[in-house]
């Protein structure tokens, strides 16, 4: 008998539980209410008002129904672009956000209550939980504790955002890159059912507000901006799969260049146009390498110096540093060029003869290429080049014993002063044939020599080369950098 009496008070207690706690739930929900009365226009009465119906209400949304979605409309403008971290893959900005939406059944008489909006503390009402989804680090910027009310039920809520994003950087085209950040507003816990999002204003006022507002005039200006809403975000919870609503800005921004322009591209340019004029000089100079290896030199300290100004990042090699290993290689093959020319020219009489292949592949084709001719040395012969005439060595003797006996014929001289000016002679035809031996080269160093000449013409063509493409190359990416801003 006592346990029965046990459960019937236990149904009792529920039954009760259950009236309270609904009960509870209709206090919070907003019923349907006509317009607040205020008992005079003023302040007072018309915060006596809210704070009858509507104050302190802070745990459900503002509906008549928790069927109904709330529609909160989302605007900000951007204030200040404070660093691209490219190396981090941040982009960090600071914002203006505001947010709008009604409160269902709440409106007033202005002229019953004195006024159309009244500002008040936001812990009085319901906030949303919006996020921007790439945010990755806490807002810094000052808070805001009011937030507006208008006459219709109508909540305006702004305030100042820091805005620490993540961003895909490309910097392929540095220095003159275009990058494309993204800013995605959705809520982190409400789904589609319970909030939907709308844009407050056109995306084009939101670009026009964010350029007359920017403060900040430093190295990244804002092109454009884009706004889409994508129809359906599914994400997974851990009730399964639901849908959330999103809005998506573009924010393109670019890269004023002319600070990289001015200490990277020209000074490189400048390096490496005298590195090709070293090629005027003599390939056998000494000055010609010891030139070359100050240039190298002064191209290594420039690049440490000037290693801060470049970005750095495991996506992409940008393109400059491609050009300045280009740079610096050309440099370095140009000095060893120089090295082996030098050693051609001085000991090419004791290198065994070309191979076939090389005469055919470096002194016939790749020589027509570099636009090196004949040379004229080979129709000339050594003696004829040094303008020094050759005769044999018995023409000589009988020359000398002509010229010996005209001399006896002549002068009167006697036998030894014959002798010992004979003794000179023979000493001088032999100096004369040591400087034709010394003058003259023959075919072997001849064709070392014309090997020597068309890697040094090779090497400077490909200077050329390379430097007009570079050259091309950077003034394409301008172009098309000033388009984008035209077209933008």
């Amino acid at each position: 008998m006592s346990k029965l009496k046990v459960r019937q008070w236990t149904g009792k207690l529920l039954i009760l539980d259950f009236i309270f706690t609904y009960l509870i739930m209709q206090s919070l929900i907003m019923r349907p209410a006509e317009t607040i009365n205020c008992s005079q226009p003023s302040t007072e009465s018309l915060l006596n008002a809210l704070r009858g119906s509507f104050f302190n209400k802070t745990e459900v949304r503002p509906v008549l129904h928790l069927t109904t979605p709330t529609t909160i409309s989302v605007g900000f403008a951007m204030y200040a672009i404070l660093d691209v971290n490219e190396k981090a893959q941040i982009l960090d900005t600071f914002l203006y956000v505001w947010f709008s939406w009604n409160i269902e059944g709440l409106s007033w008489d202005p002229d019953e209550c004195g006024t159309d909006r009244i500002t008040l503390p936001r812990k009085k009402f319901w906030r949303h939980d919006i996020v921007i989804n790439e945010l990755i680090s806490d807002n810094q910027a000052p808070s805001s504790y009011y937030l507006s009310l208008d006459n219709t039920g109508l909540i305006e809520d702004g305030l100042p955002y820091h805005v620490v994003s993540s961003c895909n950087l490309d910097i392929y085209s540095f220095p003159f890159d275009v990058q494309n950040c993204i800013y995605t507003f959705s809520s982190y816990k409400h789904t589609k059912r319970d909030i939907q999002l709308s844009f407050s204003e056109p995306v084009e006022e939101t670009l026009r507000k964010s350029l007359n507002y920017m403060e900040t005039r430093g190295e990244w200006e804002l092109i454009t901006m884009l706004a889409s809403k994508p129809n359906d975000s599914i994400y997974f919870n851990f009730d399964g799969m639901d849908s959330w609503d999103e809005l998506k800005y573009n924010i393109v921004l670019k890269r004023r260049p002319t600070l990289y322009v001015v200490n990277l591209l020209l000074p490189s340019y400048f390096l490496i146009t005298v590195d090709l004029f070293s090629f005027l000089l003599p390939p056998q100079a000494v000055d010609r390498s010891a030139f070359k290896m100050t240039l190298i030199l002064g191209y290594t300290v420039f690049l440490l110096l000037m290693n801060d100004l470049l970005p750095v990042t495991g996506n992409t090699i940008p393109l400059i540093n491609v050009f300045f290993s280009l740079c610096l290689a050309l440099m370095v093959v140009s000095l060893l060029e120089t090295i082996v020319i030098t050693n051609i020219m001085c000991a090419s009489s004791n290198y065994t003869p070309l191979p076939k292949w090389i005469k055919v592949l470096f002194l016939h084709y790749l020589a027509r290429l570099v636009c090196l001719g004949k040379n004229t040395s080979d129709q000339n012969s050594p003696t004829q080049r040094n303008n020094i005439p050759s005769c044999s060595p018995e023409e000589e003797m009988t020359e000398i014993k002509h010229q010996e006996k005209g001399t006896n014929s002549l002068l009167n001289f006697t036998e030894q002063e014959v002798k010992e000016l004979s003794m000179i002679k023979e000493h001088l035809l032999t100096i004369r044939q040591q400087v034709n031996k010394h003058f003259s080269r023959d075919q072997k160093t001849e064709e070392w020599m014309r090997l020597g000449e068309v890697i040094d013409r090779f090497i400077f063509i490909l200077y050329v080369v390379f430097l007009s493409v570079s050259f091309c190359t950077i003034l394409i990416f301008w172009f098309n950098w000033y388009s984008f801003q035209r077209e933008a």
